[in-house]
């Protein structure tokens, strides 16, 4: 049986399927990105999941598709890591833009990452070609959850919110200094941690002026950076992956107006997509 993973840094969909692409085990552990935790803290939240240890004997393939495998040493050290936790299968990691542009569709389009972090490739119909090679947070990750968490707390100190909205903003979160501070400069997972605030603006029960203009000017900076720089751009479908995607769909499709853009499929989990993908093109050869 082939186990197939979408793995992020907040969280990874583990879905076990049969050889007729029946699915017959579906759990999620937390993120795994091989680029931000350290080896031990992959190996035990891989461990801490009972239902992936049941079914160690069946899997005879694993297929990783993960935030954070761009790059050779990350990918060697989670290789590593699920070749000693599936004993017995065969071990496959490729980068998350993979299965997003697999999920999305099967014909030539650019394929936008939206969520914990944030990335963009274009794809020709069989393989995916990056324009520009992601730097992570710190440096990149436009329109991601952890750039808007970024952008709340910063906007909370400079007083840019509002007395309202910073009262609410307060209420839900610890905003002692001391304490982001901490999480940000000294303690793992910076990146989940800064991305947990921008649930504040997607869980709010109005989409006011100030989170529009704050979705909407992390959105266009994305599309300038990140799309804009295919040369295909403004000829073929622009796909979205991710919840900050699903989530800011109307706004999404107000900025492409502006550069012209012709908005393709926007799904919230490509771990569906990649279901569909593997019965129709992976089991029927397997």
């Amino acid at each position: 049986m082939i186990i197939i993973a979408d793995g992020g840094s907040t969280k990874c969909d583990w879905i076990l399927l049969n050889d007729k692409g029946e699915v017959e085990l579906k759990t999620r552990t937390k993120g795994l990105n091989p680029a931000v935790f350290k080896p031990e803290t992959l190996k035990s939240r891989l461990e801490e999941n009972e239902d992936l240890k049941e079914i160690i004997p069946k899997v005879t393939r694993v297929d990783f598709y993960g935030a954070g495998c761009g790059t050779p040493t990350p990918v060697k050290n989670l290789e590593m890591i699920l070749n000693d936790f599936f004993e017995d299968a065969e071990i496959n990691v490729d980068e998350d833009m993979v299965a997003a542009a697999l999920a999305a569709t099967t014909k030539p389009g650019i394929v936008c990452i939206l969520g914990t972090g944030s990335n963009s490739c274009f794809f020709d119909g069989k393989k995916v070609h990056m324009e520009v090679e992601s730097l992570g947070y710190v440096l990149m990750d436009e329109a991601s959850g952890n750039y808007f968490g970024k952008r709340l707390i910063r906007d909370y100190y400079y007083k840019f919110m509002g007395d309202d909205m910073s009262r609410e903003f307060a209420k839900r979160y610890d905003l002692d200094a001391d304490t982001i501070k901490r999480k940000v400069y000294k303690e793992d997972n910076p990146n989940t941690y800064l991305a947990s605030f921008a649930e504040f603006i997607f869980t709010s029960e109005e989409r006011n002026g100030y989170f529009y203009k704050l979705i909407y000017e992390g959105i266009e900076k994305f599309i300038e950076r990140r799309v804009m720089c295919y040369k295909q751009a403004q000829n073929v479908p622009i796909h979205f992956i991710g919840s900050i995607a699903f989530f800011s769909e109307d706004i999404i499709r107000d900025v492409a107006k502006r550069y012209h853009l012709d908005i393709g499929n926007i799904i919230r989990r490509p771990i569906d997509g990649l279901i569909e993908h593997y019965k129709q093109n992976v089991l029927k050869v397997y």
